[in-house]
């Protein structure tokens, strides 16, 4: 497997934020999205480690963390993610994540090895709303997902719709994320406001604020 860095700190979103994690982020990825913060991640000359589903397990177990999350890129692209879920989920120590970009289907990898599923759904800002997979909403659960990175009003609007007609809520999680420095966040807070989206909610990347934005391996 394609390994681009393994590194420890705190997941920065989600519903475990500010919690110790393992991340495996891994090279390659479908889309070229206007706001990637990790586009270095994606290019074919990224550097690399090639690593066995059994060498990355068993890192993660000596790590003594419980949190495990699968990004990239995407995660799903690589061919050997079917193996490494099956070691990884069947740790009773571990909770798996993985972080996927709504553009791969979530089907084969929703069997008795699923992990939980961050999915993002890919705003018009972005410019690969037209590769998103609206089906994979069906497979979404109660512990995983769905986050919509909004840059514009015009995102949020998107984004309204999708909750709505899709039921999210009633589903998974639901969160709206900021691109970092291009929308206020106290703007979104009042567009959940005068829209009366319940259960929707605002999350900022903890780890850019911690950290320098543009920092690695945080």
């Amino acid at each position: 497997m394609k390994v681009a860095e393994t590194f420890f700190s705190i997941n920065g979103e989600g519903p475990r934020a500010g919690e110790l994690a393992v991340f495996v982020r891994f090279q390659g990825c479908n889309l070229r999205c206007s706001y990637c913060d990790t586009r270095w991640a994606n290019e074919p000359d990224c550097p690399t480690e090639d690593r066995t589903p059994e060498e990355i397990t068993r890192q993660i177990l000596d790590s003594g963390i419980r949190n495990v999350t699968l990004t990239g890129g995407e995660p799903l692209l690589q061919p050997d993610m079917p193996r490494l879920l099956a070691l990884l989920t069947r740790q009773p120590s571990l909770r798996v994540e993985i972080e996927t970009n709504g553009a791969v289907d979530l089907a084969p990898f929703c069997g008795p090895d699923r992990p939980v599923f961050t999915m993002d759904y890919k705003l018009p800002s972005s410019g690969c709303e037209s590769a998103m997979r609206t089906e994979n909403f069906a497979w979404l659960a109660a512990e995983d997902t769905v986050k919509f990175v909004c840059g514009s009003r015009a995102d949020l609007d998107r984004a309204a719709e999708l909750i709505q007609s899709h039921r999210l809520c009633r589903r998974c999680h639901v969160y709206l994320s900021p691109v970092f420095g291009a929308i206020a966040p106290a703007d979104m807070v009042d567009y959940l406001l005068s829209h009366r989206l319940n259960d929707v909610r605002l999350q900022l990347q903890m780890h850019k604020f911690i950290w320098d934005p543009d920092k690695r391996g945080v």
